[in-house]
């Protein structure tokens, strides 16, 4: 049956009730697209913006919230109210935790079982668990994100509150805290956190909400049950030293390129605020989308790098998006095994089997091609806009990152709804990829083996 007829016809009757047609990827999409439509009907209706909202602007800013991207045609702090503002953050609260999960939450709070395809649901969405972690892990994530949360407001209200006063520099903390831990990347400042670029407290509080809300939630499940590092499962080990080598590498990288670029490094006169400017830039393209640099003034090369940590993205199971860094990781190992001459990729003395394999490369492939056919897209319906600058656009989109080099409100139409769909698979894409290659079923037949030269 086809996803229309499926669409058409949800549920079929079953012996012990209805039963759902459509697949956990599909359900996820479906569900999203939905939460987009809402949301843009929620801040194009009067009172949600300062000024009238195009139904184009509205969707954009909801599918950017809910796929918690950043990137936005409107400015969040001048054309949205408060009650527009309050929307926008409760998008990005249920984008970034998964909207399943919330789900899966209702009905723990009113004492119900969890039905074992509603299990399945929740299992995609935080990573592949045994069913009966489910219950546990939805209720971890739900306290840690909110005990992390509140941290960062009060921790940010230090600074903003003698600043703005206790309502506004509140809602500021609260804002950007939230927008922080899910990896949204949206202000309630035009110029993000440009202002903040040699304050430390700012920049370490941010970059600690975004990193942790990056790490996956089965890997702070397994930090809260094990917290010794040699019972740590190997995941685990994988996300925390792959973060911490590629954010270091990365930093440095941006210090070498931008240190006499007068536009940014080399625009500070302090040494101490150009290493936290350049820390900044380095953590947040995975995938936080705030800046205290202006991208648009970065060197090529730093842009390059910029994409490149756009495309990696985050820890599996967290509000970040990407093709994630577990899956950049296993193909750098299985590179390795290849001129090593092993048979399989290995890694803290285990070894990597062939289906995690084939899954890494075919959500790297299909992220490759989505960016590609998202910048070919880009490059027809909007020629003046530079290739560059497109190139940004569309890993930005399809990372769900936010960061821009400031041609989003200047895209046509089409090209504005061109990246809100690549947001949207973005975000549910590699989860899907997932769900297919962890369900093929195995063909009793089996072919003649065949060569292809390689290289």
């Amino acid at each position: 049956m086809s996803l229309a007829a499926r669409l058409r016809r949800p549920f079929r009757r079953a012996p012990h009730g209805r039963v759902i047609r459509l697949s956990p990827p599909e359900i996820l999409l479906v569900g999203f697209t939905l939460l987009c439509a809402l949301g843009a009907l929620l801040l194009w209706l009067p009172g949600s913006a300062t000024r009238p909202l195009a139904w184009h602007e509205a969707l954009f800013t909801a599918t950017s919230a809910v796929t918690v991207t950043g990137l936005s045609v409107i400015d969040v702090g001048q054309d949205l109210t408060f009650t527009g503002q309050l929307i926008l953050l409760l998008l990005i609260q249920v984008g970034g935790l998964g909207f399943m999960t919330f789900a899966a939450l209702t009905v723990l709070l009113l004492g119900a079982r969890l039905p074992l395809q509603q299990q399945s649901l929740v299992r995609e969405a935080l990573g592949e668990i045994a069913f009966s972690q489910v219950a546990r892990l939805v209720r971890l994530v739900m306290v840690f994100a909110l005990l992390v949360e509140s941290g960062g407001t009060l921790l940010l209200a230090l600074r903003w509150v003698p600043e703005y006063g206790l309502s506004q520099g509140l809602w500021h903390s609260l804002f950007h805290a939230v927008s922080a831990f899910n990896n949204a990347g949206f202000s309630t400042w035009s110029e993000s956190l440009t202002k903040a670029v040699d304050d430390p407290l700012i920049t370490l509080v941010v970059t600690t909400l975004f990193i942790v809300g990056g790490l996956g939630f089965v890997v702070i499940s397994d930090l809260y049950r094990q917290r010794r590092w040699s019972r740590l499962a190997m995941q685990t080990k994988v996300v925390l030293l792959a973060t911490l080598w590629l954010n270091l590498a990365a930093t440095a990288l941006l210090l070498w390129l931008e240190w006499s670029n007068p536009d940014t490094l080399g625009g500070l006169d302090d040494v101490f605020a150009r290493l936290q400017a350049a820390w900044f830039q380095a953590v947040t393209p995975r995938t936080a989308g705030f800046n205290t640099l202006d991208p648009g003034a970065l060197t090529d090369a730093s842009s390059l790098l910029v994409m490149l940590l756009m495309f990696i993205g985050g820890g599996s199971s967290s509000t970040a998006s990407g093709i994630k860094i577990t899956t950049f990781v296993v193909l750098l190992l299985t590179a390795r095994a290849f001129y090593r001459n092993t048979e399989h990729p290995t890694a803290f003395g285990r070894s990597i089997p062939q289906e995690t394999v084939i899954k890494a490369i075919t959500v790297a492939l299909a992220g490759v091609l989505l960016v590609f056919l998202t910048l070919f897209g880009l490059s027809v319906t909007d020629r003046d806009q530079t290739f560059l600058d497109l190139a940004f656009e569309a890993v930005s989109a399809f990372g769900t990152v936010g960061l821009s080099r400031g041609v989003t409100a200047d895209l046509s139409l089409p090209g504005q709804f061109l990246l809100g769909l690549t947001m949207l698979l973005g975000r549910v894409g590699p989860l899907s990829v997932g769900y297919f290659l962890a369900t093929r079923q195995a063909r009793g037949l089996r072919y003649a083996r065949g060569e292809i030269q390689i290289g």
